[in-house]
């Protein structure tokens, strides 16, 4: 008997895989996943392919690009995917929370300081480190993505096209999105070559050797498609979205604050084609144009405490909910924190909500099928579009960093100085995205310390 033949004997099901072994991983990763999507992907591929061999590699590219098609975070899409396929809607739901919920409640600590003692001279000399280099590291995320997104002329008009909408047209980020869909979609039957998506995960073809869920495993009952298991999925995610939105319009109207951040994240889950920084144009725009929750020297911020939490990039959604309901006074002068930990919970739960419900719609289907999953000409044009979106969020983080006070107030130097060194910091010398913000947050540190 060979080694593989063992290893399926003993583990003939994905259930063999143990359920509380699945939960202390699942946590683990919660606290652990720095490095946004690429950093929380490749710590998964690292525990789960290669160290653990619970998930084979072809199962786990397969996965991979199915939660690459859809709008929302695909690292935390992915740990729901795996959990729900070894341990049912259960582990699902237990990979999906303990992914999202460390970031939850440490950005809540995090921002009820911000926003208590953000005026302290050591926190605000950290932060006016930070801002520069978060604009750096969007500088940073827009050529990442383009660099892979656009591989010819027509792919470059779209991102022109999206950056000069929203640059100067101030079109809202959904109908960009929408716009960019369409023209992939018609444009792929009139020119497909011009729509393949260059690259991607699925191109990798490697072996570490028997998983406990191998590329011929078969498909557990519950991963099965079915009418039925589909309709009983759209039907629960309606609910559980249907529910509190009725109860927040009952009880404070829709034009609340609440009620409106309910509706508003929930549009944002599901325009966020293209990863974390997709999403940020949206909120931006929403957030500080349309409902003034925060301002922009404080979107900035959040980024930036973000990205040195664990957990998914677009958990900035908790920050600005938090100063958001903080800052309204949404429950009386004496309660602050609770409104904006009840704001930034909320608004959690209908950022993720959509994600659960696509993988639990969805996963049986590409569990089924086993093919080999593409992009499609419609991503590939709403990925574009968005770099040109991202390129817009760049110019509009320089900006209020480099001159704080608007054009007609004076050039901050010191802050242009850790922006160039930041950007070369990460594309020249590849530096961890993590240290270069710590770096220059000590920067800031410094330079207000002697009073530069």
């Amino acid at each position: 008997m060979n080694s593989k033949s063992a290893l399926l004997e003993k583990h003939d099901t994905p259930n063999s895989i143990p359920f509380w072994d699945a939960f202390k991983f699942w946590l683990k990763l919660g606290f652990i996943s720095f490095g946004g999507p690429a950093g929380q992907i490749a710590i998964m591929h690292q525990e789960l392919v290669e160290k653990r061999r619970w998930i084979s590699e072809q199962r786990f590219l397969h996965a991979l690009n199915f939660c690459m098609l859809l709008p929302g975070p695909e690292a935390q899409q992915l740990a729901t995917y795996f959990g729900w396929l070894m341990h049912r809607g259960l582990g699902g739901i237990v990979a999906g929370v303990l992914f999202v919920a460390p970031s939850l409640f440490i950005l809540i600590t995090l921002s009820w300081v911000y926003i208590s003692y953000g005026d302290v001279p050591v926190v605000a000399g950290v932060f006016y480190g930070i801002k520069p280099a978060i604009t750096a590291v969007i500088i940073h995320a827009a050529y990442r993505i383009g660099s892979r997104a656009i591989k010819n002329g027509l792919l470059f008009s779209i991102l022109v096209a999206a950056f000069l909408s929203i640059f100067i047209f101030k079109v809202p980020f959904p109908i960009i999105v929408i716009c960019a869909a369409v023209i992939g979609f018609v444009g792929g039957r009139i020119s497909p070559d011009k729509f393949k998506a260059g690259g991607g995960h699925a191109a990798e073809d490697k072996s570490f050797g028997p998983a406990l869920i191998d590329d011929d495993t078969p498909v557990p009952n519950h991963a099965k498609f079915s009418i039925n298991k589909l309709i009983r999925a759209v039907t629960i995610g309606f609910i559980l979205w249907l529910v509190p939105m009725f109860l927040l319009n009952h009880f404070y109207g829709w034009d609340h604050t609440l009620t409106q951040m309910g509706w508003f994240f929930t549009k944002a889950a599901l325009v966020t084609f293209g990863g974390a920084y997709a999403v940020l144009p949206y909120v931006y725009q929403g957030a500080i144009e349309n409902y003034s929750w925060v301002t922009p020297a404080q979107m900035i911020d959040g980024l930036a405490l973000g990205e040195t939490t664990p957990g998914p990039l677009i958990m900035v959604v908790a920050f600005v909910a938090f100063i958001g309901g903080y800052i309204n006074n949404l429950f009386g002068p004496d309660q602050l924190f609770l409104a904006g930990a009840v704001a930034a919970c909320l608004v959690t739960w209908f950022t993720f909500l959509p994600s659960f419900l696509f993988i639990f719609a969805g996963g049986p289907f590409i569990e089924t099928t086993h093919g080999n999953l593409k992009f499609t000409a419609p991503l590939t044009a709403i990925t574009a579009a968005v770099v040109g979106v991202i390129i817009n969020l760049a110019l509009f983080f320089g900006y209020h960093v480099l001159w704080p006070q608007g054009f007609s107030g004076t050039f901050d130097w010191a802050s242009a100085l850790i922006t160039i060194s930041a950007t070369i910091a990460l594309f020249y010398f590849k530096q961890n995205l993590l240290h270069v913000i710590v770096v220059c947050g000590l920067l800031g540190l410094a330079i207000k310390t002697i009073g530069l």
